[in-house]
């Protein structure tokens, strides 16, 4: 019994694990399921230098429309709420997640500490539209109205586990041996994560920020459900734009939106291939 399970186990080390491609049809599969995904933003920043005012009709290559956008006084304030809202919620969720997963996964095992966890956690498996009535409902039941500062409170609270994610992850995989090494050298405990904890720590912290800052920024249920007179930010805007009619300008400022958003996670992912070694 024993010798037929060591050739088994023997048998399935041996085994090679088969490349994608040698699955019929299936490289043929990958291209139709990115072209469905990724041919509307292709089509969308094509047409955003259009010179035609109509959105699908061809009228001439031309930046116009991207300038018109640079000079509309509502766009730059929306933007500017944005940039609030993301900066103000980034830096605080940042805070809080860090600290949460300093406890966590340093704090050693105490009574609770699963069920912290799943709280964190919870607002990404939550639906945004459920934590967008229960925000809205808990500021009404405490008549809070203070306007962008409604939707900064409400993007922090579902931006900390965005970051706690990669924090947690990057102080699950750094080598203690440096920290211990400061204790020896009769660092305080202080200057030993000041000086030791902190600067290992700061790929997962701003690879966390990142993620957190252009979740916030590309966010439009909670901003939409929160959000008072004044506080319209970028997503919010561009919807009401859309009402109004569909125009080149749509285009430019996504294709805008878009381009930030794919600069900040591009550099969140490089970061957090960073924390990986």
């Amino acid at each position: 019994m024993s010798a037929q399970m060591q050739q088994l186990s023997s048998g399935r080390k041996g085994r090679k694990a088969l490349p994608v491609g040698h699955y019929r049809g299936l490289g043929s599969w990958a291209v139709v399921f990115f072209i469905f995904l990724y041919l509307p933003i292709v089509v969308l920043i094509f047409y955003s230098f259009n010179a035609n005012r109509m959105v699908m009709n061809w009228g001439g290559f031309g930046f116009d429309w991207y300038l018109k956008a640079f000079q509309n006084d509502d766009i730059q304030q929306a933007v500017w709420n944005s940039l609030i809202v993301a900066t103000v919620s980034t830096i605080v969720a940042t805070a809080i997640a860090t600290m949460g997963a300093l406890v966590l996964a340093r704090g050693g095992s105490f009574r609770g500490k699963t069920v912290s966890l799943g709280l964190i956690t919870l607002p990404l498996m939550v639906p945004e539209i459920v934590t967008a009535v229960a925000v809205l409902i808990f500021f009404s039941a405490i008549h809070l109205n203070w306007g962008l500062g409604n939707v900064i409170i409400a993007h922090i609270t579902f931006c900390i586990p965005f970051a706690f994610m990669p924090i947690r992850a990057r102080l699950e995989g750094m080598d203690t041996s440096l920290e211990q090494a400061a204790r020896d050298l009769y660092a305080s405990p202080w200057e030993a994560f000041r000086y030791v904890t902190v600067p290992l720590l700061m790929p997962g912290i701003v690879a966390g920020a990142m993620l957190s800052f252009v979740i916030s920024m590309d966010d439009f249920i909670i901003t939409l459900m929160v959000g008072g007179a004044g506080s319209t930010t970028l997503p919010v805007y561009i919807y009401s734009m859309i009402r109004r009619g569909l125009t080149p300008e749509i285009n430019a400022v996504s294709t805008l939106l878009l381009l930030v958003s794919i600069a900040i996670v591009t550099a969140y992912w490089i970061l957090s291939k960073k924390t990986e070694t």
